[in-house]
């Protein structure tokens, strides 16, 4: 950290003023409005996030095939941001709102395989608030982390409940994490997320409260209730964007239930509720003419609803036309709460105060970065101004004028070169900044006394010699929920990455599937100079779980697994290889490997 530790921000929060970073402008964070918010309880704070939600699924945006009356009513009631941007995909949007810092900064640089994972240095929101004495709860999808402390619960959450990879793959009575165990639940799983947040809520209404619910939906697979699907094919629409649309007016159904129970505590008024989405339309639909969908840095990828209602504070009807970005809700937030923003790692991003207070003179014109994975030393992306944006192509940057061409019909590179010279430059000295620290691989921490039970998912490991080379994934390379299958070679083997924080013994327990014509598989868990043997000798080979899907699905079906326990082993403190090898394969095929557990046992 820069100036601080961790541990020394953890005591200090609140103590300093902004510290700004080489990108960052900073507007006054407070002001009156903070002195004011010093005098009584601080505020609550909803902060409410969807999953693959475009701008134009919300049908105050010009949408009239879609119903979205509780998001309406948000946007009306407080301030509307007509031009508020993430990033393209799902980890890196989550990185850069809970840590006001460009995600890339953060170590996240991709979405699954550990490169959605944000160093554990980074501070959060929760671990900010939390530290000021505010009850913490996330409830949904994390997709920064998997393991402690990089998980909900190691980033400064009290509470969670949901799943922490990019993806899950049954909405409808699903296993979910809670606080480190596994729970069956009941039900769809955005009403699921909707009741754990208001029960939090319920619990913490004597003390300030920073509630996250960042939804999984409507990203795949396509899952929702009939009513919903049943309505919208009856609109005429095709099954994906039916479902899809389903899925949105779940979502607003389950925030008005978390408004009404706001009101019926008489929270409203001192609670502050923030709707957004983490990246733009997971399909072709409509999206107000803009050009690009998920993954695009161009405006259609990136530009995403901001609703922010606070009675008393912010006036309903509200327009924010300045541009704006996630890295900004960090400083906004801690702003609005009254608190100081703390001295630790520099933020990039900048409070909105002003602009909700529509205080904007000397509010000045700057520009917002967007990245995508780096491709070497090559960074893709994109730079908005408030009148421009500047896309890097393959061989040369695009530009548009987006004020008098929003769709992005025409690329004026070529009439305004001092333009694209001055952004692309800014570009990319913003690149190499926040690429500076680099990604070198993160590895799962094992033995840490908070969180005593570990789990090397299939889709974290590497494999030797490589993907279809004696063994595979089951769906694409690793992706999030898969395993390993394939598995014909004894020279071949999966592996993670592995550093014993603290010495000592540990349970090994393999979860597999093995078909009864290959049992008898033997089997050795490596580590460093220690090894595990046992034996596969009973069968498990259930069919995939039944999945309502609308369409068909690009993930893996999910199965039930059985636990083999290997045995106990003494672990070293230190960084290793944790291998899985079949030394023996009866059959055509060792066995499908869907994680390997450690259980912390002295």
């Amino acid at each position: 950290m820069f100036g601080q530790t961790r541990r020394e921000f953890l005591k200090t929060i609140g103590s300093a003023g902004i510290l700004s970073g080489i990108l960052s402008i900073s507007p006054d964070s407070a002001g009156a409005w903070g002195a004011t918010v010093r005098e009584r309880k601080r505020p609550n704070v909803v902060l409410i996030m969807t999953d693959d939600q475009g701008w134009g699924d919300v049908s105050s945006h010009g949408n009239d095939k879609i119903d979205t009356p509780i998001l309406d009513r948000l946007a009306s009631d407080g301030a509307r941001f007509e031009r508020f941007f993430v990033s393209p995909v799902c980890a890196p949007t989550r990185a850069s709102l809970l840590t006001g810092r460009y995600h890339l900064r953060t170590g996240t640089h991709g979405v699954t395989r550990g490169r959605e994972n944000m160093r554990s240095e980074e501070v959060t929101i929760a671990e900010a608030l939390k530290q000021a004495g505010y009850a913490t709860g996330c409830f949904g999808k994390w997709h920064n982390g998997a393991h402690y402390p990089h998980n909900p619960n190691g980033q400064g959450f009290d509470e969670f409940l949901g799943f922490c990879c990019g993806h899950w793959n049954n909405y409808f009575d699903t296993t979910l994490e809670h606080n480190g165990r596994t729970i069956k639940t009941k039900g769809y799983i955005s009403d699921v997320f909707t009741d754990a947040a208001i029960n939090f809520i319920e619990k913490n209404k004597q003390r300030p409260f920073f509630c996250y619910i960042p939804y999984n939906a409507p990203h795949s697979p396509f899952q929702v209730p009939d009513r919903y699907f049943d309505k919208y094919k009856n609109r005429g629409l095709d099954d994906k964007t039916a479902c899809v649309y389903g899925m949105v007016e779940n979502l607003d159904d389950n925030i008005g239930r978390v408004l009404k129970r706001l009101d019926e505590l008489k929270l409203s008024n001192n609670t502050i509720v923030l709707f957004l989405t983490d990246n733009g339309p997971n399909s072709d639909r409509y999206n107000g003419g803009m050009k690009g969908r998920k993954g695009s840095v161009h405006e259609g990828g990136i530009r995403v609803p901001l609703f922010i209602r606070w009675p008393g504070h912010i006036k309903p009807g509200t327009k924010v036309t300045q541009i704006a970005a996630h890295i900004d809700m960090f400083a906004t937030i801690i702003g609005m709460c009254g608190l100081d923003m703390p001295k630790t790692l520099p933020q990039d991003g900048v409070s909105l105060m002003p602009l909700l207070k529509d205080q904007t003179e000397g509010w000045t014109d700057r520009m917002i970065f967007t990245f995508r994975s780096p491709r070497g030393s090559n960074v893709p992306g994109s730079v908005r101004t408030q009148k421009w944006r500047a896309v890097k192509g393959r061989n040369r940057w695009e530009l548009y004028d987006m004020v008098d061409d929003p769709g992005q019909k025409k690329n004026v590179s070529k009439d305004h070169q001092e333009v694209v010279k001055r952004l692309s430059a800014a570009f990319e000295a913003a690149a190499a900044d926040v690429t500076k620290s680099g990604f070198a691989p993160l590895p799962i921490p094992i033995g840490y006394l908070q969180w005593p039970v570990v789990t090397l998912p299939g889709h974290e490991a590497f494999l030797e010699p490589g993907f279809k080379k004696g063994i595979s994934y089951k769906g694409r390379s690793g992706w999030a929920n898969d395993y390993v299958t394939n598995w014909t070679s004894t020279d071949a083997y999966p592996w993670w990455d592995i550093e014993v924080v603290e010495s000592g013994r540990y349970e090994v327990t393999l979860m597999y599937i093995c078909s009864r014509e290959n049992i008898g598989v033997k089997v050795r868990v490596e580590a460093g100079a220690k090894r595990l043997e046992g034996v596969v000798n009973k069968a498990h080979n259930p069919a995939p779980l039944l999945s309502p899907d609308r369409i068909e699905r690009g993930e893996v079906y999910e199965k039930i697994w059985a636990p083999l326990i290997l045995g106990d082993v003494k672990l070293s403190k230190g960084r290793t290889k944790l291998i899985v090898r079949a030394l023996e394969i009866p059959g055509d095929n060792a066995f499908d490997l869907k994680a390997v557990k450690l259980r912390r046992i002295d």
